[in-house]
């Protein structure tokens, strides 16, 4: 009677201790493998180098068009651009004169 006892306390406290050991493996296992652990690790570098070259090269673009449009409004003549861009656009200000041509005759 007395070793059942003996066995059953023993049991009783090795349970939370082996549940406790089975989750230590459980996060180190998944530490060492899969995509987020260990094992993953130098192909995630590679993607952060990759995806920093693509900012790079992003950044590089913006400042080229950044210079570009600087370039244009220094010497862009903001009124005719507005009447090309209505004239492409086939729009007009609530404000303008509309004269209305045949089809034949057409200004440009």
């Amino acid at each position: 009677m007395a070793f059942g006892r003996t066995i059953r306390r023993k049991a009783r406290a090795a349970i939370p201790l082996a549940v406790f050991m089975a989750l230590i493996g459980y996060f180190i296992s998944n530490a060492a493998q899969g995509d987020r652990g260990l094992q993953g690790l130098p192909q995630r570098r590679l993607e952060l180098q990759q995806a920093q070259a693509g900012q790079e090269n992003a950044s590089a673009e913006a400042a080229v068009w950044e210079r570009r449009v600087t370039g244009l409004l220094s010497r862009l003549d903001i009124d005719a651009l507005d009447e090309r861009a209505r004239a492409q656009l086939d729009l007009s200000d609530p404000n303008d004169v509309i004269v209305q041509y045949d089809k034949g005759r057409k200004l440009f």
